[in-house]
């Protein structure tokens, strides 16, 4: 690394978890406290395997202040900490701070950026990275509501990892797993986005609220991975045809029209047969769509997406949500398209870092020395 510090950027979302999938679920969400925590958690572990700097963007919502006292009190009761410097920009509490703090990160050059939110800053972050060039690998903390895409795991273990990829002793092939995303195109690009995990054509034809949960005016599903131990609407994927991460293609969900809902004990029935490549109209899947909200869902037919083959939507008008939010508003006479695409970016693969240290013996050290 030569007289260049090694420098990991942070992106932490002060406001993620807080829209209304979280008030009908009844369900939690991390106090500013909690993602300090985190952070706190996170740059004591980096500083110890070798990260002398961290990038960071600041917020308004308390995290920057607060972190801030934290270190400045701790430092003074012997804990180390890596030089901790905030990115020069107004933050504005919109997702207009995602995009300037990656691009700020991007032009630092640092070497993995850690992201601490849930599916739509996570999707921020790789958006711009696709944008503005270069690619820097990114390692998601899960602090969303419905987080496929982020994992839910103690950050010491994910600061270990991105540690010991961004000071070497990992190197990229087999630190970093590759990850697919769903272009989305209206009118062979006139208006086009990403998906990380899921696009959903709603009949809905408004942004509204942008916080996609209801069910009811649900079209279509197209994912970039099946998880059945997910929350959201890419669960209906993971419950009814699993696709991994890591597997060349996507799976495709058409639902069928809104009827009434059998008993409990017909929809087990009906969900345990094992599926085939397609289904008969208005078979019920019972799926978690929200933190212990589970729904019955009618599904028409699915099939598997192969990589770079466009898939024409068919509904004539709506709009199409982005990993959960409602972004790009269609009519009757815009024509749809979504393709899986391979390979796009790269992420910090946490297990495989922490068996390749411990099969290698990376934090052993003599007993006397």
């Amino acid at each position: 690394m030569g007289s260049t510090p090694v420098t990991i950027g942070i992106i932490a979302n002060p406001v993620s978890a807080r829209d209304i999938r979280r008030v009908v679920a009844n369900a939690s969400n991390l106090q500013i406290a909690d993602r300090v925590n985190i952070v706190l958690r996170l740059l004591t572990t980096l500083v110890s395997l070798g990260v002398e700097r961290v990038l960071m963007m600041p917020d308004r919502g308390g995290i920057r202040a607060m972190l801030t006292r934290h270190v400045g009190r701790e430092k003074n009761q012997h804990h180390q900490f890596p030089v901790l410097e905030f990115l020069p920009m107004e933050p504005t509490t919109t997702v207009q701070d995602t995009f300037l703090a990656t691009r700020l990160l991007q032009q630092a050059e640092v070497a993995v950026i850690i992201v601490l939110g849930g599916d739509g800053t996570h999707r921020a972050v790789v958006k711009t990275l696709l944008q503005e060039g270069p690619l820097i690998p990114i390692a998601g903390l899960s602090t969303g509501t419905n987080n496929a895409f982020p994992d839910l795991r103690e950050p010491t273990l994910t600061a270990m990892a991105v540690a010991l990829y961004a000071t070497g002793r990992i190197p990229a092939a087999r630190a970093l797993v590759h990850n697919k995303v769903l272009d989305v195109a209206i009118n062979e690009g006139e208006r086009q986005d990403i998906a990380l995990v899921d696009a959903v054509i709603s009949t809905e034809r408004q942004v509204g609220a942008r916080a996609l949960w209801k069910t009811e005016s649900l079209h279509s599903l197209y994912l970039t991975f099946a998880d059945p131990q997910v929350i959201g609407l890419s669960a209906i994927g993971g419950l009814l045809q699993p696709i991994a991460r890591t597997a060349p293609e996507g799976l495709m969900i058409e639902l069928a029209p809104e009827t009434p809902a059998p008993s409990s004990r017909t929809a087990t029935a009906a969900s345990s047969a094992p599926p085939a490549a397609t289904a008969a109209p208005a078979v019920y899947l019972r799926a978690p769509i929200a933190p212990g909200m589970l729904r019955d869902v009618a599904i028409a037919r699915w099939q598997r997406m192969p990589a770079d083959l466009p898939f024409p939507v068919s509904l004539a008008g709506g709009v199409v949500a982005l990993d959960g939010e409602r972004e790009l508003p269609f009519s009757s006479s815009d024509r749809v398209t979504l393709t899986l695409r391979q390979a796009v970016f790269t992420t910090v693969d946490v297990t495989q870092c922490l068996n390749e240290a411990a099969s290698t013996g990376l934090f052993r050290h003599p007993l006397y020395s």
